[in-house]
């Protein structure tokens, strides 16, 4: 997933390989430069903070979630297609699951890596087949960020090699966040028709405007 070939691929294996090491908390970017055998200004080059690396390394995740995740079928729910999801998600961060341990713990996020998360929930509705558009599809991304992030620390503290309680916990949170979802969109199609009924009263078409009356015939026209 990470491509050592390249400067950004050697700088988050040394990052992540220290975090396996030590906490994250107490690894500094000359640590991390050191680690991946290059001068500091040569890694600022690439990053200008250690949540930037959790940012990029986020977004590779994301890659390899999509080229893993399986095609939801025509008559799949989507519960269990995000089910299937979120465990193609596990699968790709499974080699690095110590060094995450590592980095969860630190108890602290930044803006940019923050955003990379939401980026990162939006990909994961989408390869469930689920719309991401709009304040509906903000709503969504949220939902589902508290599913994860609770599903995650499970899945950081589970031993069991075929990830038995992650499996219970994820199927317990999204059979509880499908009865919100649904709820969430009946409301949202509700608000629609009634924005669908009352906007082109408010916006719509103007009448024209009537003529104005006709002057008698014995008044001359303005003007003359």
């Amino acid at each position: 997933m990470i491509d050592m070939m390249t400067p950004k691929g050697r700088i988050l294996t040394a990052a992540f390989a220290l975090a396996a090491e030590r906490s994250w908390k107490e690894v500094s970017l000359a640590d991390i430069a050191e680690k991946a055998g290059i001068p500091l200004v040569d890694l600022k080059a690439s990053f200008d903070s250690k949540a930037e690396m959790l940012a990029a390394f986020s977004g590779l995740v994301d890659d390899e979630m999509l080229r893993r995740a399986p095609r939801r079928s025509p008559d799949q729910s989507t519960r269990d297609a995000l089910f299937e999801v979120i465990m193609s998600r596990f699968d790709a961060l499974g080699p690095y699951r110590v060094a995450l341990k590592s980095i969860a713990g630190s108890g602290f996020a930044d803006i940019s890596h923050l955003r990379a998360v939401m980026n990162s929930q939006h990909w994961m509705l989408a390869a469930a087949g689920v719309n991401t558009d709009g304040p509906v599809g903000v709503a969504r991304a949220a939902g589902l960020a508290t599913v994860y992030a609770s599903v995650f620390r499970t899945w950081l503290d589970d031993e069991d090699p075929g990830f038995a309680r992650t499996m219970a916990a994820l199927d317990r949170r999204l059979r509880r966040g499908e009865s919100a979802l649904n709820r969430m969109d009946e409301v949202c199609t509700g608000a629609h028709r009634l924005a669908s009924s009352i906007l082109p009263g408010i916006f719509g078409r103007r009448p024209a405007p009537s003529p104005p009356p006709e002057a008698p015939a014995t008044t001359p026209p303005p003007g003359i």
